[in-house]
């Protein structure tokens, strides 16, 4: 779904893909789980092409669709992503996300609980590219890159926490490395949680809002997204996720 300021919304592409708003400029979609963002090693259907054939298919245009990935999502999380269909619109929404004015704001099912209510994780990332893992390692290691989010405990059930994240940077495999550094692996990781986790288990995390300036008009945008209703996310009444997200809408 898309809160007021989410604009036009638009019909069911191909692979039913939601789109949560769309205008010459913009399309933002709803990720689906385990579909990698951009074309990989694997020769999966990545969602990128899958929306350029889609804009071509429907306003049958000529020649190659301009489709610019300003942000992306690993291939098991799904959510709510923004693209852009010009260059312009994509050297804007970069220059959001460099200079923070680019919001990302994330829902997720944790093991155990957390340190405090609320809170800011800030660690150092070390990614093996080989490996495709990221590790914390302590500040001053070398290609290590600063890592910040922060974090609001909204519930409890189970032995679980469900949890708002607000991202602060945008580091490979963040939220879910920082959060098993702290004690707490997402349900479903098991990347960074096979203690803890069985596998064919989803991962718990969805990109559930994303706020930005309009390239063009200026006028803030937030698109939002809510997980789907298989477990673990049933644990908790859509109310509580919803109001979370409602409370990030109004601070813009």
């Amino acid at each position: 779904m898309a809160d007021k300021n989410g604009g036009q919304a638009a019909g069911q592409p191909a692979q039913d893909i939601e789109i949560l708003y769309e205008d010459n400029h913009l399309l933002g979609v709803v990720k689906p789980v385990n579909i990698p963002v951009q074309e990989d090693a694997t020769g999966d259907p990545d969602l990128l092409t899958l929306l350029k054939e889609d804009i071509k298919r429907r306003y049958d245009k000529p020649g190659n669709v301009f489709m610019g990935l300003v942000h992306r999502l690993d291939r098991p999380v799904g959510g709510a992503m923004i693209f852009a269909k010009t260059s312009k619109a994509a050297s804007r929404l970069s220059e959001n996300v460099r200079n923070r004015s680019f919001r990302k704001v994330y829902l997720t099912v944790v093991h155990g609980e957390l340190p405090a209510p609320s809170g800011r994780l800030r660690n150092f990332l070390l990614k093996n590219a080989k490996t495709n893992t990221v590790t914390v390692v302590r500040q001053g290691t070398q290609d290590a890159k600063e890592a910040v989010l922060d974090y609001t405990v909204l519930s409890k059930a189970e032995g679980f926490s469900l949890v708002k994240i607000n991202l602060l940077t945008g580091r490979p495999h963040q939220i879910r490395v920082q959060l098993a550094h702290a004690g707490c692996p997402l349900y479903g990781d098991q990347k960074y949680g096979p203690s803890v986790n069985k596998p064919g288990q989803q991962i718990a995390l969805w990109s559930s809002l994303v706020g930005f300036p309009h390239p063009v008009t200026k006028e803030e945008i937030n698109l939002v997204s809510l997980p789907p209703r298989s477990f673990p996310w049933s644990l908790w009444s859509r109310d509580i996720q919803e109001q979370s997200l409602a409370e990030v809408s109004e601070e813009t």
